[in-house]
């Protein structure tokens, strides 16, 4: 009995010690997947004025998933990106992908708004981060992580730095809003978003919105800074909206066709615009080139 007993523990703890193994932040280094080569458009290095916005869905199942949102990023290469709905453990494993197999050094800040045990894995009494994060490379200073007075269904907030795009610095912002069906919600997160965005000359707000162009929670975001998307506005001429400006216009970014993703700008003029559906997430990754000068 006392041997068989022994047997199942020694039989538990190389299981235990298996998971660790693969499952550990430090992953990666100790087995990479195989590399598929980047599409012939990949840049190859980081692109300096390009910024991106993803949200790269949780939960979401599949093996290989922090491999595929590794890929994608790096297929973009962005001076920075903005990730919503991120556990940390996740980012991590997607930096050391990115550096490892792909050459991109990223830092990173992070702007949890809860420690969700169902979500982020971990212990159950040390549950993983889950909220926004942003990857740069160059360094980010000045990190404030605000959580909304009401998040809705479930906690939410932005996550401001300063870093450099295209040699220049600037604040950036991401933030993911309440769910789809929360507008009166939204509606107060966008004034405090939008009340320290309007301290700012130059700033890029990256993030899920929940909201589509002429969702009217949006209009204090319209009356401070453009979309990135060409021709992308609320239509009749609402706040923010340009001369022949059309909602109808703007690029989708999620699975069910509507425009929730935003990359809006003050005080910066956008170039190259793109959005790039993936199987890794039910939103598309958006990215964007600036002209900072």
């Amino acid at each position: 009995m006392v041997l068989r007993r022994g047997a199942r523990w020694a039989a538990g703890a190389m299981a235990a010690v298996c998971m660790v193994l693969l499952m550990g932040p430090s992953a990666p280094s100790r087995g990479l997947p195989l590399a598929r080569p980047l599409p012939s458009d990949a840049p190859g290095e980081v692109v300096p004025d390009r910024v991106g916005t993803w949200n790269i869905c949780n939960p979401c199942g599949g093996s290989g998933l922090n491999f595929g949102r590794a890929r994608e990023i790096a297929t973009a290469a962005p001076q920075v990106i903005g990730l919503q709905e991120a556990c940390v453990r996740d980012v991590e494993e997607i930096r050391a992908y990115l550096e490892e197999v792909y050459g991109l050094v990223y830092r990173v800040a992070y702007g949890s708004v809860l420690r969700n045990w169902n979500r982020c894995g971990g212990l159950p009494w040390r549950p993983g981060g889950f909220g926004q994060a942003i990857l740069s490379a160059a360094p980010m200073t000045d990190r404030v992580s605000v959580e909304y007075p009401d998040g809705g269904s479930e906690d939410r907030g932005y996550l401001a730095v300063t870093t450099l795009v295209g040699g220049r610095p600037v604040r950036v912002f991401d933030t993911h809003l309440a769910e789809r069906r929360q507008g009166e919600v939204r509606a107060g997160q966008v004034e405090v978003l939008a009340a320290e965005v309007a301290r700012h000359d130059r700033a890029i707000v990256l993030g899920d919105f929940n909201a589509v162009p002429d969702a009217p929670e949006l209009g204090p975001m319209w009356a401070l800074a453009r979309d990135t998307d060409p021709g992308c506005r609320p239509s009749g001429g609402g706040a923010g909206a340009g001369a022949g400006a059309d909602a109808g216009a703007c690029t989708v970014t999620t699975d069910w066709n509507l425009k929730f993703d935003y990359v809006f700008l003050r005080g910066i003029t956008p170039r190259a615009h793109r959005v790039r559906p993936s199987p890794y997430s039910d939103h598309h990754l958006l990215h964007t080139d600036l002209d900072l000068g």
